[in-house]
């Protein structure tokens, strides 16, 4: 009997690798061929193909008899966003924000071991570092790279872990992947990250999550100020909680059923934890 044409059009193999990659979670981490070929009603042959073609690519790794996924399968998340239009959802509060708070506002996303940015609402002030749409930082060094590194899976977080180098931008710079850790279990905590001149010396940022509509970090909004415009007092108790306003909201947009600032009155100095107590 011939085929109709929706399944001559059909791409099984596509199929396959997608269910492969789907198997993986919070819960399954890591997955051995045996319960990936479970999860997926797929034969352990068929599996072995699948992983192996993935591993090559770069979005799987092995893991002795195991099988993980690779930060590099967020590209494939990057084109939802696009599809999104994300910088457009979000321009209205960024720029809201600008205006009230005289500083610029980034948006962006992780890859690999470093943000990139995805869009940018300048003031009139010159930047010291010239930051456009693409520019690339490393995520431990930045606020928006601790909020968007403290919502990763453990095993995706041991991999970048594994992979970045902590290099020492500033003498404040986070240096060791323990410290990083704390500090992510802070921002993690609280809601929001603050660097206090780790990036570079006399500036100061702060950042909260952009969360999609399964409730993950997809984006970091955050606003960066020089110790000479905005104290660490102002960074917290007012750029911080502004931030996490304008992430739910845009989360919200995104089809996010959350609230990270459920007590939006709540000044964010207010947590118990808090990212660093510098001297």
């Amino acid at each position: 009997m011939p085929k109709e044409p929706e399944q001559r059009e059909f791409i099984q193999s596509l199929e396959r690798g997608l269910a492969v990659i789907l198997a993986f979670s919070d819960h399954h981490p890591s997955l051995t061929l045996s319960r990936c070929a479970e999860l997926t009603g797929l034969s352990r042959p068929t599996v072995r193909r699948v992983l192996l073609t993935l591993q090559q690519l770069g979005y799987v790794r092995s893991e002795g008899r195991s099988f993980a996924l690779t930060p590099r399968v967020l590209a494939l998340g990057y084109a939802y966003l696009s599809s999104l239009n994300l910088p457009v959802i979000a321009q209205p509060w960024m720029e809201e924000l600008v205006a009230e708070t005289r500083e610029a506002c980034s948006l962006s996303t992780l890859d690999d071991t470093d943000i990139v940015y995805v869009t940018r609402v300048a003031t009139h002030r010159r930047p010291s570092v010239a930051l456009a749409t693409g520019t690339r930082l490393p995520a431990h060094a930045t606020a928006m790279g601790h909020v968007l590194l403290a919502d990763l899976p453990k095993g995706e977080l041991d991999h970048y872990l594994a992979r970045a180098e902590l290099a020492p931008l500033t003498a404040r710079t986070v240096r060791t992947p323990e410290e990083l850790l704390h500090r992510l279990d802070a921002a993690r905590a609280q809601g929001w990250a603050m660097v206090e001149q780790e990036l570079e010396e006399g500036l100061r940022s702060v950042a909260a999550p952009v969360r999609g509509a399964d409730g993950r970090v997809i984006a970091a909004l955050g606003m960066s100020a020089s110790v000479a415009s905005a104290d660490e007092e102002t960074m917290r108790e007012r750029f911080a909680p502004m931030l996490v306003r304008a992430g739910a909201e845009i989360s919200e947009r995104l089809g996010a059923d959350f609230s990270p600032c459920r007590h939006p009155e709540r000044s964010a100095g207010d947590e118990t934890m808090t990212i660093r107590e510098d001297s």
